[in-house]
């Protein structure tokens, strides 16, 4: 099969630090041209994932109109060249507008909260050549209100990257590791730590304007001693995989309705625990009691850390091994392509 993927503009694939999605990609590309797929890539110029043929955007703005323009022209070229028997857009919807009409499959995955008028607008025009895929159910949930097939098919995490740790000491670190903004929740996961008299490490990247930056001028960096409170800043893989490991526990206390966060699934790969919140997609990676605790308050957290022994590392490993793995999700975009591909009238 001839599928032609397309990532967002911005970021390479694979990233060189952070970009979730362009990782999710890069493992898709691969994992498809081990099972005997032809793989075409639309994505930043400077990507490096293995793809049988690469295409590169004119435009590196998601959001700007010109370069809209640009890379629906980008796409058009890349479909007349490399004539896919599917294609599967990472990217925005806009850029599909000239094939949209086209009756070959087309697939729109949503790693974010997607558009009720732009779904339904897509939706109407493809009819069912095109199919809509959400990181979660909900996301899906959103996406369905606004029309169209929807699945759930969840984020993965490279497993070789993540190694298994069966256990760590009591007084082993709790770690938040995410964007520093407040929707994340690093200000709660300061005044948790602190109640509880754990060490708190911080990863993560932040901003020094806007509110972000006045966030962490006043709200994170006057907790930081280099002792109960580090911050270690951005970090590659396999620092990510060392810091994991040997925390006590993730915790992020998100604000916000979380689309996936790969982290979590990261952290779980690790054998680490999850404290979060009951928000997004959370309930659908943390199974309460056994891979970590969704709270609701800074107490109830404080609580749920004194019981993080009874929380098995090896369940929240399999758990991963199970749900999130690259193997797996792979399997999954697999199958829908083969369905789409059988039930279309396009050769």
């Amino acid at each position: 099969m001839r599928i032609l993927i397309t990532a967002d503009p911005e970021l390479p694939v694979p990233p060189k630090l952070y970009g979730g999605i362009e990782r999710i990609i890069d493992l898709l590309v691969t994992g498809l041209q081990n099972r005997g797929h032809e793989v075409g890539l639309v994505a930043h110029p400077k990507s490096t994932s293995p793809a049988s043929k690469f295409f590169a955007w004119k435009g590196m703005r998601s959001q700007g109109k010109f370069d809209t323009f640009q890379n629906m022209i980008t796409l058009w070229s890349a479909v007349q060249e490399f004539k896919p028997d599917v294609v599967h857009s990472f990217s925005r919807i806009f850029y599909m507008l000239p094939i949209l009409r086209s009756p070959f499959p087309k697939i729109m995955s949503y790693q974010r909260q997607p558009s009720d008028r732009t779904v339904k607008i897509a939706a109407k025009i493809a009819g069912k050549s095109l199919t809509f895929t959400g990181c979660s159910d909900s996301i899906c949930k959103i996406g369905r209100n606004a029309g169209g097939t929807w699945q759930t098919i969840y984020n993965c995490v490279e497993l070789e990257k993540f190694t298994f740790q069966p256990t760590v000491s009591l007084d082993a670190p709790l770690v938040f590791l995410s964007r520093i903004e407040r929707i994340k929740g690093a200000h709660t996961a300061i005044a948790i730590a602190k109640k509880c008299g754990k060490k708190l490490i911080i990863a993560g990247n932040y901003s020094q304007t806007g509110e972000t930056g006045k966030y962490w001028q006043e709200e994170i960096e006057p907790h930081l001693d280099n002792n109960k409170v580090e911050y270690i800043g951005a970090i590659d893989d396999e620092q990510k995989n060392n810091l994991l490991g040997q925390a006590l526990a993730m915790i992020v206390p998100i604000e916000w309705e979380e689309p996936f966060g790969i982290v979590f699934a990261e952290s779980l790969a690790c054998g680490t625990p999850v404290i979060s919140c009951p928000r997004g997609a959370l309930p659908e990676i943390v199974r309460e009691g056994i891979d970590g605790y969704l709270i609701n308050s800074i107490d109830e957290a404080v609580n749920r850390v004194y019981q993080l022994q009874q929380i098995n590392r090896h369940d929240c490993r399999q758990r991963a091994i199970a749900c999130f793995s690259s193997d797996h999700i792979v399997k999954q975009y697999e199958l829908i392509y083969s369905h789409d591909e059988t039930s279309s009238s396009y050769r």
